[in-house]
């Protein structure tokens, strides 16, 4: 039931000015907590495999939307080389000379490019919570940063501000993820 108060008139003799009110029955339960099927933990279950044993963890894996895999692109460039060598040998016949320089350093600049992609498309950052340990390991490139912090004493946050890297530091040891 909603009851909304509403064309009183103010009476200059009260001292409180007139507010509307609306009055209805809570459509949520008091207890607003879900129950505990429908609770998930975010991330992927693993297990985490040290020297102690086997632990049961979350993990997070943070990597980069490559369309393509560097062996799939390996075949996209051997393709493009093929077809650019077939027209450039195609102008070469008809008399132009230079075609073949020009298409030889077009593959190598785009094959440069290319190397450059295929050399970060494996990026990653993986972070794991296994008991009170947060292990998080950086990979760009050839580069692997790797730290290990005790959840109790892990501080989160922002490098820069609004939308920057966020900095995971404790117990002497700093890292930057995102």
């Amino acid at each position: 039931m909603s009851v909304l108060a509403t064309n009183f008139k103010h009476d200059s003799a009260s001292t409180a000015p007139f507010m509307p009110i609306t009055l209805s029955s809570a459509v949520w339960p008091l207890d607003a907590s879900p129950p505990q099927e429908q609770l998930r933990p975010v991330g992927r279950n693993a297990l985490l495999v040290d020297g102690t044993g086997v632990t049961p963890a979350l993990q997070w894996v943070m990597k980069r939307n490559c369309s393509l895999t560097p062996a799939q692109m390996m075949a996209v460039y051997v393709g493009l080389c093929v077809i650019s060598f077939c027209i450039a040998m195609g102008f070469f016949a008809q008399g132009a000379s230079l075609i073949l320089a020009f298409a030889g350093l077009e593959m190598l600049l785009v094959g440069a490019a290319l190397l450059a992609y295929a050399r970060h498309a494996a990026d990653r950052e993986t972070i794991t919570l296994a008991g009170q340990r947060v292990n998080v390991e950086c990979v760009d490139g050839r580069v692997m940063a790797r730290a290990d912090f005790h959840a109790d004493w892990l501080a989160v946050e922002p490098v820069a501000g609004q939308g920057s890297l966020i900095e995971l530091s404790g117990q002497g040891q700093r890292i930057r993820v995102g």
